[in-house]
């Protein structure tokens, strides 16, 4: 079982994605390069739409503050307030007003599954699920009290939304032509 903070003071891995879940180091293949793509391009467009106070990050440590062992998860794209970015280090999940996952081979069971779980007892309140397979889709995730997230059907093309901020993604422009 690890710590926050010895998870903090593990050497950088560019090979693989590592994530904390109750304490036990989670590696992850670093994503093909299709999802890189997806994930630049959806952070570009979220940037453009946000207000000033917003801001849109990639593959940055979120603290899930879910009590000891801790669990620290890496969200392709996060919007956090921009205040929030400058504190540098380990993000809070109390920060985070949108998660994002982008679906790969081997992470379909926890982006579906799992981290909709913990994010929602994170309580952050929007979490996006993005599916690159044939067309490109985005399921929406918001939290509704007390049951935790309620998903809205998969949108393809554009998706257009006013959480966290009024927000439209052209979605087949994730995809690396």
């Amino acid at each position: 079982m690890l710590t926050s903070l010895e998870f903090l003071e593990l050497p950088e891995d560019r090979s693989a994605r590592l994530e904390l879940q109750e304490g036990v180091l989670i590696t992850a293949p670093r994503p093909p390069l299709g999802h890189q793509y997806a994930e630049l391009e959806l952070a570009l467009q979220l940037r453009t739409q946000l207000p000033r106070d917003l801001i849109a990050l990639t593959e940055l440590d979120v603290d899930l503050e879910l009590g000891e062992p801790p669990t620290i998860r890496v969200p392709d794209v996060l919007v956090v307030p921009r205040t929030a970015a400058r504190d540098g280090g380990l993000l809070r999940a109390a920060s985070v007003l949108l998660a994002v996952e982008i679906m790969s081979p081997g992470s379909r069971r926890t982006d579906r599954v799992t981290k909709p779980s913990e994010y929602a007892d994170a309580q952050i309140p929007n979490y996006w699920l993005v599916d690159l397979d044939d067309r490109p889709s985005l399921t929406a995730f918001h939290l509704a009290e007390p049951f935790g997230y309620q998903e809205s059907p998969s949108a393809t093309g554009r998706y257009t939304t006013t959480e966290p901020a009024e927000l439209t993604v052209d979605l087949d422009a994730l995809l690396l032509d």
